[in-house]
């Protein structure tokens, strides 16, 4: 059989067509990288508004690289492994020194030493995510997500740009949110993963009319405050579930057995 035979040429294309797969979405984990380092890049040239904006990109390619590689059949555990590493430059290192620069600077070695515990939380919450990824309930992520916890630093930088508040002014409170998504990071809390939730399957229409709503009205009208407000809401939201869960226990425990 000669290499221009009909079976080898099919045999090539197939080949090169699987390649040309398993390269997307590694191509939109790298444009998620590339979000978070110019993220960092703009961070130290002052340029804090195009920072948080860069972070919010990244999240988008985030989720978009695991979406394409699950709806063409291509994960692979480098994928995974350099999905981490992309998560680790984009929702570790950028937030930090994000919110180092543009407040946290003004608090001395305080001001580094918080940005430092932010970093270092976002690393165990990816390494633990890592390894427990085949044994928790895949309806709650374990601890907040660290593209969430990016997303509220990103969100608070960019809702006090917006309103022209200096990051030196509220420093106090930018370093309480830092800790807060950091050690939320690690901590047990369950939050909301949204994976149940599939848009092949048929989907209620007031369901539908929400997302149009929030996607084409609420954040187009207000990016800054509507994005720092959902995430806010949802950093919090798992402390709720906590809570619920917690009261629903106790009550369970002092019910009489039937």
């Amino acid at each position: 059989m000669t290499p221009d035979s009909p079976p080898e040429r099919t045999v090539l294309k197939a080949r090169l067509r699987r390649r040309g797969i398993y390269l997307l979405p590694n191509l939109f984990t790298t444009a998620a990288l590339f979000a978070g380092f110019y993220a960092i890049v703009q961070a130290m040239n002052g340029n804090f508004e195009y920072s948080a904006i860069a972070v919010f990109i990244a999240m988008v390619l985030d989720g978009l690289d695991g979406r394409v590689a699950r709806l063409t059949g291509t994960q692979s555990e480098f994928g995974a492994e350099y999905d981490s590493l992309s998560d680790m430059v984009s929702f570790g290192v950028a937030p930090a020194l994000i919110v180092y620069e543009w407040a946290l600077k003004e608090m001395g070695q305080w001001g580094w030493i918080i940005a430092f515990i932010y970093c270092a939380c976002a690393a165990l919450r990816l390494a633990r995510f890592n390894t427990n990824i085949e044994v928790v309930d895949k309806r709650f992520f374990q601890g907040l997500p660290s593209p969430a916890a990016a997303a509220l630093i990103a969100g608070l930088v960019w809702v006090t740009i917006d309103f022209q508040v200096q990051g030196s002014d509220i420093k106090g409170l930018a370093s309480i949110v830092t800790l807060f998504a950091g050690l939320t990071m690690v901590s047990n809390i369950p939050y909301y993963s949204g994976k149940e939730f599939n848009l092949r399957r048929r989907v209620p229409f007031f369901t539908v009319l929400l997302l149009v709503l929030f996607f084409f009205v609420l954040i187009p009208s207000h990016p800054p405050l509507v994005l720092f407000i959902l995430f806010a809401v949802y950093a919090f939201s798992g402390y709720f579930v906590k809570l619920w869960r917690l009261g629903r226990n106790k009550k369970n425990s002092e019910t009489p057995g039937t």
